[in-house]
């Protein structure tokens, strides 16, 4: 089974999550910031893997924390969940429109972590969410996941739209790239 359980406890937040890779039923999200749960919800929905997030932290200064904090669990999870590597597809790409907005995503889980992130946001926040936190939580996300994470924004109006493409494409290419397409490691180095 490709699952995983974290605990993150700092004295900024304390965090619980757990991943299930290839079992997908409805996730439960719950980082006190609204918006947030929703991209959560959708990344899961989209990437067809269960998430489960119990998050609190210091939400009375700002949402920096937790939703930093809460990308780094969900990074280190990831990771532990896909073991060795053998046999997934690796690269995942998708291309997702959200009505006005289209949002590309290309990745690699190549245990080499970075981010490419060419995203223009009008913006400061979405009901509590700071839209800066979404390349935050990305980075976090890729680094401590070990992928090379290109997130281009091709397009798009709406601001909440721009980041709800960006989750949704981000949840289809992690789901093509998990994906068991035989029984061997997928690199020529003979180790990811």
């Amino acid at each position: 089974m490709r699952n995983s359980s974290k605990e993150r406890n700092t004295k900024e937040t304390q965090i619980k999550l757990s991943i299930d890779l290839d079992n997908y039923v409805e996730s439960n999200i719950n980082t006190g910031v609204g918006f947030f749960d929703h991209m959560l919800t959708l990344l899961a929905f989209h990437g067809k893997f269960t998430l489960n997030v119990e998050a609190k932290g210091d939400l009375y200064v700002d949402d920096h924390h937790l939703v930093e904090d809460t990308g780094i669990l969900l990074g280190q999870a990831f990771k532990e969940a896909l073991l060795d590597k053998k046999g997934i597809n690796r690269y995942g790409s998708a291309r997702v429109v959200m009505d006005e907005a289209l949002a590309v995503v290309d990745l690699d889980l190549s245990n080499r972590g970075y981010l490419v992130y060419n995203v223009t946001l009008n913006r400061n926040d979405i009901n509590g969410f700071s839209l800066e936190m979404v390349k935050e939580f990305m980075y976090a996300f890729a680094i401590n996941s070990g992928t090379t994470l290109h997130i281009n924004l091709m397009y798009g109006d709406n601001d909440h739209h721009k980041v709800e493409a960006i989750f949704k494409a981000l949840g289809q290419a992690l789901k093509k790239a998990v994906c068991i397409v035989d029984d061997r490691l997928p690199s020529t180095k003979g180790k990811i």
